[in-house]
Order: C-alpha cells, then sequence, then structure tokens
C-alpha cells in the first residue's frame, strides 16, 4: 500500500464530499421560492440513504468478485471479507469503499435536479431506495 495514493484518494473523497451540498445550494437557487427546501432536502437525503445502502449491498454489487460482467457477486455484502489489511491496487479496501461511495452520493443528488418542481419529498426517498 502506499499512503501518498491513500492520501489522495481520502482528500479527493472529501472533495467530492463537499460537492453534494454545492449541488444543493445550486438546485435550490434554481426552483421557485416555494420549493427550495425540499429541492435542497432532495440533495441531502443522499447524505443518509446511500451509505446505509452501499455498505449493506451496493458495494457487493458494483465490485465484489464472483459475479458476471454487469453486476458483481454477493461476497462483500455488508462489507464483509474486508479488513484493514485487504487492498485495492495500493490503497486500503476502506478507502476505495468510501472513494466510490462519495461518488453513489453525488450521483443520486444529481439525479434530484431531474426532477425539480415536479416530486413530493417522501416521493423522491421512495426512489431514492
Amino acid at each position: 500500500m502506499d499512503t501518498g495514493d491513500t492520501a489522495w484518494i481520502l482528500a479527493s473523497s472529501a472533495l467530492v464530499l463537499l460537492m453534494t451540498p454545492g449541488l444543493a445550494f445550486f438546485y435550490g437557487g434554481m426552483v421557485r421560492s416555494k420549493t427550495v427546501l425540499n429541492m435542497m432536502m432532495m440533495s441531502f437525503s443522499a447524505l443518509a440513504i446511500v451509505p446505509v445502502l452501499w455498505v449493506l449491498y451496493g458495494y457487493s454489487l458494483a465490485f465484489s468478485p464472483g459475479g458476471n460482467q454487469f453486476l458483481g457477486g454477493f461476497k462483500r455484502l455488508g462489507l464483509q471479507n474486508i479488513s484493514a489489511d485487504t487492498a485495492y491496487g495500493t490503497i486500503p479496501e476502506y478507502v476505495f469503499v468510501g472513494f466510490q461511495l462519495m461518488f453513489a452520493i453525488i450521483t443520486l443528488a444529481l439525479i434530484s435536479g431531474a426532477i425539480a418542481d415536479r416530486a413530493k419529498f417522501s416521493a423522491w426517498i421512495v426512489f431514492s431506495v
């Protein structure tokens, strides 16, 4: 494992995480005043929903060995079979999990812009899951 690569990935993860509140304010400024809070909560809810789903099954379906060319296997459900010693290239696998998690969060937040002023927050939560 390389400490420089690990530090770079952690810094990049932090910058991607900061994109989500920025996106919330950006989308909040683009909608009517009566739906600003709804729009911003759609982006911020991604920070609460996606990490839980990512740890439970998202990482396993995306990166676990044993699947096919479209979906991974189920060997990493709940992040099992990952330890502090396992590596993904030159970085610890837990760092890689967090790095990919940040992109999963921002992806869901970006999708919320497509339904600006068109959906209720409760419907968005159901869609998010």
